[in-house]
């Protein structure tokens, strides 16, 4: 994929915006709705929103971490994925083909959970809309960000923006989802 670097910072500022709404009406739930099971091994509403903070706990810092040690860039960049970030991302999407299972690490699966996984999944909506807007500052394709299955891979930066972006759509679409009656 390659795209004008702002036109891509736009649209995951964007889609980070509709999460924001979205987990904010799920604040309207009652805490029997939020942990409405549809079955032993589905995901409640919060089990999904957990599921997001357990990756932010990771990802936001990293991406924090490189954009303070990363170079200003000059001029409008375009930006390019790359094959392993592509991988990655096509695999997230919720229009994607492939589907991976999540690691045990980030599992919340029969968690003990209340309405503060929203607030702090609320914070790292905004931390994630304030990291996008430094990001305007740098080479997404330059810098390189460690992944969560190991530290030893980097992706791109846009594509690890796209990645974490992707990924809470696709499990906000799956909350919503679950009946709430």
């Amino acid at each position: 994929m390659k795209i004008e670097q702002e036109k891509l910072i736009v649209e995951l500022a964007r889609l980070t915006n509709v999460a924001l709404n979205d987990i904010r009406s799920f604040k309207r739930l009652s805490a029997k709705q939020l942990n409405y099971k549809t079955s032993p091994e589905s995901w409640s509403i919060l089990e999904c929103i957990e599921h997001l903070n357990l990756y932010g706990k990771f990802y936001l810092p990293e991406i924090e971490k490189q954009l303070l040690k990363a170079n200003k860039k000059t001029g409008n960049l375009q930006f390019k994925s790359g094959i392993l970030g592509e991988y990655f991302v096509g695999v997230i999407k919720v229009d994607g083909k492939k589907k991976m299972k999540a690691t045990r690490a980030m599992d919340p699966t029969n968690s003990n959970l209340n309405s503060t996984s929203l607030d702090q999944f609320i914070k790292q909506l905004e931390t994630l809309k304030n990291l996008l807007n430094e990001s305007r500052e740098v080479n997404l394709k330059n810098v390189k960000t460690a992944i969560s299955l190991s530290k030893l891979i980097k992706l791109r930066l846009g594509d690890t923006l796209r990645f974490l972006v992707f990924h809470n759509e696709r499990h906000i679409i799956q909350a919503k989802r679950i009946p709430i009656n």
